[in-house]
């Protein structure tokens, strides 16, 4: 007699335990990894010049960067002041060839660079990091508005002040403020658009009334804020710089 043949069903597939990895921006953005590397830089340490190939997207993971552009008759102006979780460099993602700025570390600093094909895939594929940067974008752009308002519209006295407050990097608790990054006053003369002799003389006046305090290093007081909020009702509801970097815009 013949044996009958009894076909089995197909096993099932058992389902995969290996958990399915989360994309962290945080971790991402602070570790080596394919086409991004994290380095070290000197106190002014050079970082790209005017006029490199622009081709690296930047992160501060820590330290103070400033931005700089320089003219044809050889003249520098500051910019910018970056710090802790800002980006810089970004231009490379829109189409930028070659860096129409210059930057700097202006303390010693660590900082993220990512190639721009990681940069873009990253940013396509990857919704949190999408987030991160777009946030940063759109606090740039809200930040150089703000600039431009404040040299069109106020003196060179509420622009120091106020570039005092971002420099300390102003929070809630209105504490006084240590200025980490040491910053000359040729340097503030040239981001509030004004003479090193006029940043001396206010620098002195805010002294002598409270507002700061030098002993080693520049200590800034929450009465600085009058300075800036004084005859400007409409941001009298702003009381500090917000998020962590060194360099927010108020």
């Amino acid at each position: 007699m013949a044996k009958q043949l009894i076909a089995k069903s197909p096993t099932a597939a058992k389902p995969s335990t290996k958990p399915k990895l989360t994309f962290d921006p945080s971790v991402f953005l602070k570790t080596d990894g394919p086409g991004r590397t994290v380095g070290k830089y000197r106190k002014d340490q050079p970082i790209f010049s005017q006029g490199a190939a622009a081709d690296v997207l930047f992160y501060i993971v820590s330290g103070t960067v400033k931005i700089v552009v320089h003219s044809e008759q050889g003249k520098e102006a500051v910019i910018a002041l970056l710090g802790q979780d800002d980006f810089f460099g970004e231009g490379c993602l829109a189409g930028q060839s070659h860096r129409l700025s210059a930057a700097t570390a202006i303390t010693d600093s660590e900082i993220l660079r990512i190639t721009k094909p990681v940069a873009l895939k990253t940013q396509r594929e990857q919704p949190a990091f999408s987030e991160v940067f777009v946030s940063h974008i759109l606090a740039r752009t809200i930040r150089v508005e703000a600039d431009l308002i404040d040299q069109l519209f106020n003196s060179s006295e509420k622009r120091l002040a106020r570039a005092l407050l971002l420099l300390a990097n102003f929070g809630n608790d209105g504490k006084p403020q240590r200025v980490i990054a040491k910053v000359s006053q040729e340097m503030l003369a040239d981001m509030i658009g004004t003479t090193r002799s006029r940043v001396s003389h206010f620098m002195n006046k805010f002294r002598k009334v409270g507002f700061i305090d030098y002993n080693g290093h520049l200590v800034i007081h929450s009465s600085l804020l009058n300075v800036v909020l004084h005859d400007q009702p409409h941001i009298a509801g702003v009381k500090s710089v917000e998020g962590k970097g060194a360099l927010k815009g108020l």
